[in-house]
Order: C-alpha cells, then structure tokens, then sequence
C-alpha cells in the first residue's frame, strides 16, 4: 500500500488530526491559543450577492 493509498482511506479527521495540526504545531503556531476548529458562523447558511450578504 502506498502512501497515498492509505492517506485517502482516512477521514477528513483523520488528516487534521495527523498532518494538518501537527504541520501547523511545527511552523510555531499555538494549538491552544491561536488554532479554532469546527467553528460554527450560523446556524444557517449563508448568501452572497454581490457585495451584499444575508442568512438563511
């Protein structure tokens, strides 16, 4: 199994959890006070037309 293979067999989870965060760890970055995950802006979605923006 390549190192490929096996990456696209993990999870979106999966990959923050062992590349993404470890990588941004590495460059200097605080996990703890400048990282946020799974943020939630709405509990809706949300529509841009043009330079105007509404939730829906």
């Amino acid at each position: 199994m390549t190192n490929m293979d096996s990456k696209s067999s993990l999870s979106e989870r999966d990959i923050i959890t062992k590349f993404i965060l470890p990588a941004i760890e590495q460059s200097g970055w605080n996990k703890q006070t400048q990282v946020r995950e799974e943020v939630t802006f709405t509990a809706g979605r949300i529509f841009v037309r043009g330079s105007y923006t509404y939730y829906g």
